[in-house]
């Protein structure tokens, strides 16, 4: 038996974030991250929105880019304070992850964060507050998902929590506030969004409830990201509900070793000045991890059948050349965003645009203890081809260095 979980609402098109004014409750927290929201306006009106309704609002603000443990736990505590019956949580993914593991510790004090991080061991939530989800961004789809990644500094490892239990109960996908997105934050997010479908239709846990999601998804990115980076607000706005749509197909089939890999190799390099922005690894990893799949022949012919509906390959093209398109254009399109191809050139002269740089010996040094929390991730249970210890070290390195996947 498999199980497929949505929020009970979904409200989108522009003005959704309106819908507010007809929640039910008494006191609204509202969780959001940097100054957009507030320097374009949203902020303020989702809080009129939340009055009119009749609550008492209370903000959390400033919840950092992949935010912290300690994030976490200091917000929970306000919320005992405040003692919401709504959670609302406004921005990209860092904000509203942060939100749900917050919403965690404020309905179960006594809940740790390693109880958090134990897969599907979540107790059930809405004792206290009912969530809602507003995505600032068109990629991490954590607006619609059953997960949230929260990052250990001091280990230098993102973990994601996965549980039904904290899919919200109404995601907003007004996509108004897309406009507002930076270009480079429209590249990383898009990759975000397109990994998410391609994973989720190659998954071991696919079905046919999600396989239609995941494939009309990657039609609508393929068609809409580059025209979205370009400045295109009409594809902008079907980026919005494209990178939606893949979030309900990988909230129920899951995802996969690209993922796995950009969970640990993001903060693992911290202390270098290199924070490697989750979509970005997403990728410049994606590539590579196709390569490694593909030898897998169940994978190798979902691929192919992505490939067909993206028509940019001949349909009776061999799987081979299919998968060989793929990869490809996958390529093509992170030169298309000004998103590096590897690790080793993040941050590199060549991409002025990124931050920080990942020395050749440090990595090397790293890779063994990288590979394995990887291979350990909640993702790689459901990646179609399994890699020893030894593969995804070699894996990393391909990542690492560019070159091609042989194994």
């Amino acid at each position: 038996m498999a199980r497929f979980t949505l929020p009970r609402d979904i409200y989108h098109g522009a003005g959704a974030i309106d819908e507010l004014k007809n929640f039910k409750g008494s006191k609204a927290m509202v969780c959001v991250g940097g100054g957009s929201m507030k320097r374009f306006g949203f902020l303020d009106r989702i809080v009129a929105n939340l009055e009119e309704a009749g609550m008492e609002v209370q903000l959390i603000e400033g919840i950092e880019p992949d935010p912290s443990v300690e994030t976490v736990m200091k917000g929970a505590d306000a919320m005992l304070a405040f003692q919401p019956d709504w959670i609302v949580a406004v921005g990209g993914g860092s904000p509203i992850d942060a939100a749900k593991a917050m919403w965690i510790k404020y309905e179960y004090p006594e809940c740790t964060f390693e109880d958090m991080c134990k897969v599907f061991g979540i107790p059930e939530l809405r004792k206290k507050a009912h969530f809602c989800a507003i995505s600032s961004t068109s990629g991490t789809a954590t607006e619609v998902t059953a997960f949230s990644i929260i990052t250990d500094y001091a280990k230098g490892i993102k973990y994601p929590i996965a549980d039904f239990e904290i899919t919200p109960d109404v995601a907003i996908v007004d996509p108004e506030l897309a406009q507002t997105m930076p270009q480079k934050l429209v590249a990383h997010t898009g990759m975000d969004a397109i990994t998410h479908a391609v994973e989720a239709y190659v998954s071991t846990a696919n079905s046919d409830f999600t396989d239609p999601l995941a494939i009309h998804a990657v039609e609508m990115i393929m068609d809409t990201l580059v025209k979205s980076y370009n400045g295109d607000e009409e594809a902008r706005s079907a980026m919005h509900n494209a990178q939606c749509l893949a979030g309900m197909a990988f909230s129920n089939a899951l995802l996969g070793i690209v993922h796995s890999m950009a969970h640990k190799t993001g903060a693992a390099f911290a202390d270098y000045g290199a924070h490697i922005i989750h979509g970005a690894a997403n990728a410049m990893y994606l590539p590579k991890v196709i390569a490694f799949n593909a030898k897998d022949e169940t994978a190798k012919k979902r691929y192919g059948v992505l490939v067909d509906y993206m028509g940019i390959c001949a349909k009776d093209a061999s799987d081979d050349d299919k998968v060989a398109a793929l990869i490809a254009h996958l390529r093509q399109m992170n030169d298309d965003l000004n998103i590096p191809q590897c690790i080793k050139n993040y941050g590199a002269d060549s991409y002025p645009t990124e931050t920080g740089f990942v020395p050749e010996e440090v990595f090397l040094e790293r890779l063994p203890e990288i590979a394995a929390n990887a291979i350990l991730d909640a993702c790689t249970g459901s990646n179609p081809r399994q890699p020893s210890q030894e593969e995804m070290e070699e894996l990393l390195k391909c990542c690492y260095y560019d070159t091609e996947v042989s194994f």
